[in-house]
């Protein structure tokens, strides 16, 4: 393909023959010498613009795929094949709240956490690429480098990982948790015990063979950081719960050993600052899904908001029971006294900073843990609202039917995300063999499968308790035509995150189920009630049977069958993208704009 700056070379060549065969034809008016001025003239102007063509095509700096390059060695390339829109995906948010309430150790306390925060960052950093500095500090672009910061790395997060800087390959599924030369097979002839395990990581040994190093010794340096600033934030925490999960917190992270400092977190009710830190989630292993990458949370709880969501916790084993799936794959009894709770984000480092933000939580993930004691769920009031503003709201003026779009509101998005993670705790845990957790069993498939469950459950859940009159705000069709609107807003995400295949399958199964249908004159999409409430039902049960069972061929032919984005809705997606819609949110965050 050519490039602008060839083309324009030709121009000024075609530019001057065109003003000497103009001059010639009035050869007793025009002095050579005129001639001569206009077609310099006229050729300093063309240069000018080759010469902003050329920096245009080589404003790129890129670093190798193969290895990461030293930071004094930038290399320049074209970006032909370049989108500049991408670059613009993010809308950014101040991620700010409202501390007036706190004391002034409370504050303080705040201010270690995040420091805490910014060391998980770096872990994280060192698990998804390896040396940030050396990745940033070789990217000329003050643009691409900003995308690199935001996406940890050369790929693209929300484009299924596709790299956006020229020459590096596509990302590793694995990340850094195992050798770049390892395959599948020699892992899983691998005789090593706990190799599946979470807080490890996989290397090769002096002899060229596998070996299991643990988080605590690979991080060791970071670790013990970490858990000093923990138990200097313990000393000034007034709650003595929070202050206890602190301490074991820090123990945990420095042993491997979480369980303990779980049965505490799910413990505290009183404590109005909440801390996540740690190897929590398995998504950035793509590989096999087992290795938890380290994130932080700081949040400040709202306790006006919680309050209204702590009643529905108590129906958790009713739901259970009225799930419309065979009782086999109901007979795991969910903790009842599992809390929800709505917070203010203050700061976030890793996992969670990572490609699409995180608006709500549930954990622990220690299937014992929620067995015993149910989980916690916590709905991330800021993060929510901006991304209702910034993106449904344009989304649903573009995509959804003008006369459903009222029925787009707030509470419903809220509703729809907080069931949602209240759904993570509804089902099965342990497949129906007694084999092993469906985690084990479905592996790098798990994630998005149980992003599915949790999706279509938590509609489940808002149906059943506004049957039951536990909830009077709005009405369901609010819910329902909110919920497509979301599956718009997070199939966007791409196959990369597990978020965005869950939407994917539920879009692609919606529509063969009629549930929704699309105007081919204006493009835009409207719930029909009847199948979309069939289709709830019927997914529910799909989705529930395939984790029970535990088979991972079935589910893995499941996701490459209904995983994918069609051309049609690629289409409409691309509508999305020429209006400048961002696709997500990124924080401005840190002790000065909290005012630390």
């Amino acid at each position: 393909m050519a490039t602008a700056s060839t083309f324009l070379c030709k121009l000024i060549l075609i530019a001057q023959k065109v003003i000497a065969v103009w001059y010639s034809a009035y050869p007793t008016s025009i002095q050579k010498e005129t001639l001569m001025k206009t077609k310099l003239f006229v050729s300093a102007i063309l240069l000018v613009i080759l010469l902003s063509a050329c920096e245009k095509d080589h404003q790129v700096t890129v670093v190798t795929a193969a290895k990461e390059a030293p930071a004094d060695t930038p290399v320049t390339t074209s970006t032909d094949t370049e989108k500049p829109s991408r670059l613009d995906i993010y809308a950014e948010v101040g991620l700010t709240a409202d501390l007036n309430h706190l004391n002034d150790k409370q504050k303080q306390m705040i201010s270690l956490l995040i420091d805490a925060g910014k060391i998980t960052d770096d872990i994280f950093w060192q698990q998804v690429w390896g040396d940030k500095d050396g990745l940033l500090n070789t990217i000329a672009d003050p643009k691409v480098r900003r995308f690199a910061f935001y996406n940890y790395g050369p790929w693209d997060r929300l484009a299924a990982d596709q790299p956006f800087i020229e020459s590096h390959g596509p990302r590793p599924p694995g990340a850094r948790f195992y050798p770049q030369d390892m395959s599948k097979a020699e892992f899983e002839a691998w005789p090593q015990e706990g190799k599946d395990e979470q807080y490890s990581v996989v290397a090769r040994g002096l002899d060229g063979g596998l070996i299991l190093i643990p988080y605590r010794i690979a991080f060791k340096s970071q670790i013990n950081d970490i858990a000093e600033l923990l138990i200097r934030a313990s000393a000034l925490a007034e709650d003595q719960e929070f202050a206890a999960y602190l301490k074991m917190r820090a123990e945990a992270l420095k042993t491997d050993d979480y369980q303990a400092s779980d049965m505490a977190w799910m413990e505290m009710k009183n404590n109005p600052i909440e801390l996540v830190i740690g190897p929590i989630e398995t998504y950035q292993d793509a590989l096999y899904g087992y290795r938890a990458a380290f994130e932080t949370f700081v949040l400040i709880k709202d306790q006006s908001w919680s309050e209204r969501l702590a009643r529905f916790a108590k129906y958790m084993p009713e739901l259970q029971r009225g799930l419309p799936v065979d009782d086999a794959y109901k007979a795991e009894m969910p903790g009842s006294d599992a809390d929800l709770n709505a917070y203010d984000l203050v700061y976030c480092a890793g996992d969670c900073n990572s490609g699409a933000k995180t608006i709500a939580i549930n954990l622990p993930n220690d299937e014992e843990v929620q067995m015993a004691k149910g989980t916690r769920r916590l709905q991330i009031k800021n993060s929510m609202l901006a991304k209702f503003n910034q993106i449904l709201m344009p989304l649903s003026t573009e995509l959804i039917a003008e006369d459903q779009r009222q029925h787009i509101t707030f509470d419903a998005f809220f509703g729809n995300t907080m069931f949602h993670e209240v759904a993570h705790g509804l089902g099965v845990k342990t497949t129906l063999d007694g084999t092993g957790t469906v985690r084990q069993a479905l592996k790098e498939h798990a994630s998005a499968l149980e992003e599915g469950k949790a999706d279509i459950l938590g509609l489940y859940m808002v149906q059943k308790l506004r049957e039951m009159g536990e909830i009077s705000e709005g009405e369901l069709m609010d819910n329902y035509v909110t919920f497509l609107a979301g599956i718009f807003r997070s199939v966007r995400f791409g196959a990369s995150s597990a978020h965005g295949r869950a939407n994917m399958i539920r879009f692609n199964y919606f529509s063969e189920a009629g549930a929704f249908s699309r105007d081919p004159i204006s493009g835009k999409y409207r719930v029909n009630v009847a199948d979309f409430e069939f289709a709830v039902k019927a997914l529910s049960n799909d989705l529930l049977v395939l984790q029970g069972n535990g088979d991972y061929d079935k589910v893995a032919a499941f996701v490459a069958q209904m995983g994918n984005v069609s051309a049609q809705l690629q289409t409409d997606l691309n509508r999305l993208d020429a209006l400048s819609i961002p696709v997500d949110i990124v924080y401005q965050q840190g002790k000065e704009v909290l005012g630390l």
